[in-house]
This record gives C-alpha cells, structure tokens and sequence, in this order.
C-alpha cells in the first residue's frame, strides 16, 4: 500500500463523511483539501467518487428501518411508501438532468477555490438571509410532501451543481423557504442524497472507468469509504441532535470565516490555492 495515498485518501474520507451532510458542501471541501494536498489532478477527483459511497452507506443504515419499511410498502403497494418513493424520483430529476446537461462546464469553470470560496460567502448570507425571515411551517415530516413541494426541492438541490453551495444545505434551507419543519426538510435531504450520490458517483466513475486499477486501488478505496462512513454517521447523528434545538446561523458563520480566510490567503498568495 501506497502510505502518501492512504493517508491523502484517509483525510479526504473524513472530509467528505463530515461535510457531506452538514450545509457547509463537501464538494467544495474536497476541492480546498485536494488542493492543499496536490491531490487535486484526475486520480484524485477519481478517489473522491469512490470514497462517496461511504457517505452513501452511512445515510443508507442511519435509515435503514424507513428504507426497509418503504421497500415493504412498495410490494404491499402502500400509498405512504408509493407516495413517498414518488416524490423522491420528482424531487431526484432536476439535479439529474442539469447534471447531465452542464457538469461538464461546470466543472471546467467552477471546480476551483476562488469559485468555491465565493460561493461559500455568497450561501452563507442567504442562509442569514432565510434565517432571519419569519418561518411558517406547514409540513412536519417528509410523508407530508406534496409533489409540487418535491419538485421544489429538486429545483433547491439543482443549485448545488455550483461547487461550494452545499447539496444538503440548498435542499435544507428551500425546504425551510417552502414551508417545511427543520427536522422535515433535514431528513429529506438525507433521503434524496442516497439516489443522487448514487447516480451522480456511478455515471463519474463509468466516464473516469480507464483510471481504476482495482487491484492496486482497492486498499486505498477500502480505507477512504470506512473514513467517509464513520465520520458522515457521526455527522448525521450529531446534525440531527443539533437542529432540535438549533437554527442553522453557525454553519452560515462558519462558511462565511472559512470563504474569507481561502480568498485571503489566495490573494495574498500566503497558499498557492489553484486560480487558473
């Protein structure tokens, strides 16, 4: 085993676990890491879609008696479960086909730090912003959605094709702008992560397939995922304690410090951040 490798692949799988799901966008994380670990060329980005399925794994047991219960009610064709699953699929396509349509760009023009840190900045104030506004909640758990409200969701989540936005937290503060509960609107990004990651780490990984070497890769990929699964459980758990009592003001603070340091640093050139 390649040690540089595995401990660049361990610190990327801690990053991803414990941003993914926090408002705080685990791609634009990934990108600072990368860069400040010169891991940031193809093999890296790579690394970064495997070691996602931990993340994935992590949703996929924190949930796993709703899971269960929604694919029970699938075969017992209960309207909650049919109801449910249909509201994910609506709330899945936005991202999907945007994704599909402009990625390519998007990562050309955005996949950067400065792009990144700006859009830190710039989803911190809107958080301000929608915290600051009066909340009134009309759906308190996610059977509750209507399909227009999942569309809705979709659209918030399609947001986060802009590296450093936040998949979770685009889908979290739309959903608390749409009238959902914190707790509602928490849970559903949680659930609509399982088929976007999916998607998204599958197609990636079918368009890079000529870098995997699974037989050298397979540690590295191994030890990356177990990273990403123990550290986005904690992260989920900890998430879900934090938001029962709490608004979501310190993530908007912290994207705001952790933007204006990246910019500060680059523009001073104190780090060699990638610009170009």
């Amino acid at each position: 085993m390649d040690l540089l490798l595995a401990l660049n692949t361990f610190i990327l799988g801690i990053v991803e676990g414990l941003t993914e799901f926090l408002p705080i966008s685990s791609t634009g994380h990934l990108i600072l890491v990368g860069d400040l670990l010169n891991f940031n060329d193809e093999k890296g980005k790579l690394f970064e879609l495997v070691i996602q399925m931990g993340a994935i794994f992590a949703v996929c047991w924190e949930y796993r008696k709703r899971i269960h219960g929604t694919f029970s009610g699938l075969r017992k064709r209960e309207k909650i479960a049919q109801q449910f699953t249909i509201n994910l699929v609506i709330a899945f396509l936005p991202a999907a086909i945007l994704g599909f349509l402009f990625s390519k760009y998007i990562k050309a023009i955005l996949f950067k730090p400065v792009p990144v840190a700006l859009a830190f900045i710039i989803g911190a104030l809107i958080i301000f912003w929608a915290e600051k506004r009066e909340h009134t909640v009309r759906i308190n758990t996610v059977d509750e959605l209507s399909k227009w409200d999942a569309f809705k969701l979709g659209l918030a989540q399609s947001v986060a094709l802009i590296p450093g936005t936040s998949r979770s937290g685009a889908t979290i503060i739309g959903g608390i702008l749409f009238g959902l509960s914190r707790q509602a609107a928490t849970e559903f990004s949680f659930f609509l992560a399982i088929p976007t990651l999916t998607a998204a780490s599958l197609y990636d990984l079918y368009k890079h397939r000529e870098l995997l070497d699974l037989a050298a890769d397979a540690p590295h990929f191994i030890l990356g995922i177990v990273a990403a699964f123990f550290s986005a459980l904690l992260a989920i758990k900890a998430l879900l304690r934090y938001i029962s009592e709490h608004d979501f003001l310190i993530f908007a603070w912290y994207r705001l410090f952790f933007g204006a340091i990246v910019l500060i640093t680059a523009y001073s050139g104190v780090v060699k951040w990638t610009i170009d």
